[in-house]
C-alpha cells in the first residue's frame, strides 16, 4: 500500500536557485520561476485563501463603475494568515521564504505581510507603482512573492515589470493611481526601461523588490484571477521615522509596537526563514 503524502510537505522543501537566477534578480529587480508549487497545493490552500478573501471582501455589492481605479483593479484582504491556520501554514511557507531570503541575499527574512489579490471579471488595470514607497522600511531590502493560484494568461492580467527599475528614482512619491500610471509609463519610455509581462503557467510565482515598477492589465476573461502575495523583508530590517500618512498606517498596521530605529519585530512579523 503506498503512503500518502502531505499537501503541506512541498511548501518546507527547498527550492534550488542557481547563481544566474540570483545574477538576473539582482540585475533585473523580478524573477518569474518555474514549477515553485503544484497543483494539489493550490487546489487546498487556494480554497482557503478563497474564503478568506471572499468572507472579508469591502467591494461587496459595489458595482464596477462606482469603483476608483483603485478599487476596480482588486479585492484586497491583507494579513490572511491571522484569520486562518490553513492560510497561515501557506503564506509561512519554508519553501517560499528560503527564495526571498537567498534572492535578497540576507541571512534570514521577516513577515511583513501577506494578501490576497483578487482581481475579478473585467476588472480593471493596475497602474504603474512601487510597493515600497507605503512602507517605512529603511534599507531595500523588501521582495514580494506574487503567487497565481490558477494558470494566469495575458488576458487575466499578470504582472508586467519594469526591467532594473529598482536602481531608479522614478515617481516614488506617487500613490498607485491614474497619475502613476501616466507619469511612470512616460518616464519608463524616456529612460528607455524594459517593460516584461509574461503569462504565468501553473505553479509559477514571481518575485519582485519593493522598489521595481510594476503593474497588471484588465481581466477581460470570466473568472477571477486569484492571487496570494508574501511579502518579505531583511530579519534586520529596522522602521524609519514615516514621513507619510501611508508610512503611518502601514506601521500600525503591520507592525505596530515597532519603535523608530528599531529592528521590524513586532509579533506580526515573525522569521520565516
Amino acid at each position: 500500500m503506498g503512503s500518502t503524502v502531505n499537501v503541506s510537505d512541498l511548501l518546507n522543501q527547498s527550492y534550488d536557485l542557481t547563481d544566474e537566477m540570483i545574477t538576473q534578480f539582482r540585475r533585473d529587480g523580478f524573477i518569474k520561476l518555474k514549477n515553485v508549487l503544484d497543483e494539489a497545493t493550490f487546489a487546498y490552500y487556494g480554497e482557503a485563501v478563497t474564503r478568506q478573501v471572499l468572507a472579508n471582501n469591502k467591494l461587496e455589492g459595489i458595482a464596477m463603475e462606482d469603483r476608483d481605479t483603485y478599487s476596480k483593479a482588486f479585492i484586497q484582504v491583507g494579513n490572511l494568515w491571522e484569520k486562518c491556520d490553513v492560510v497561515k501554514e501557506f503564506t509561512f511557507s519554508k519553501r517560499l521564504a528560503k527564495i526571498a531570503t537567498e534572492l535578497m541575499e540576507v541571512e534570514s527574512v521577516r513577515l511583513w505581510h501577506d494578501q490576497g489579490l483578487y482581481k475579478e471579471p473585467s476588472g480593471g488595470f493596475t497602474p504603474w507603482h512601487v510597493d515600497q514607497q507605503y512602507w517605512p522600511m529603511l534599507t531595500d531590502r523588501s521582495v514580494t512573492a506574487w503567487i497565481p493560484l490558477q494558470a494566469t494568461p495575458l488576458e487575466m492580467g499578470p504582472l508586467e515589470f519594469g526591467a532594473g527599475s529598482q536602481r531608479m528614482n522614478i515617481a516614488r512619491e506617487l500613490e498607485i493611481s491614474d497619475t502613476s500610471e501616466g507619469v511612470i509609463d512616460k518616464a519608463m519610455e524616456r529612460y528607455h526601461i524594459p517593460k516584461i509581462m509574461e503569462g504565468y503557467e501553473l505553479g509559477e510565482v514571481s518575485f519582485h523588490l519593493g522598489w521595481t515598477l510594476h503593474r497588471a492589465g484588465g481581466n477581460v476573461t470570466n473568472k477571477v484571477r486569484q492571487v496570494h502575495t508574501v511579502i518579505y523583508m531583511d530579519g534586520e530590517q529596522r522602521m524609519i521615522e514615516p514621513r507619510t500618512k501611508y508610512h503611518q498606517a502601514d506601521a500600525a498596521a503591520w507592525t505596530p509596537s515597532t519603535g523608530i530605529g528599531e529592528v521590524m519585530a513586532d509579533e506580526k512579523n515573525p522569521v520565516l526563514y
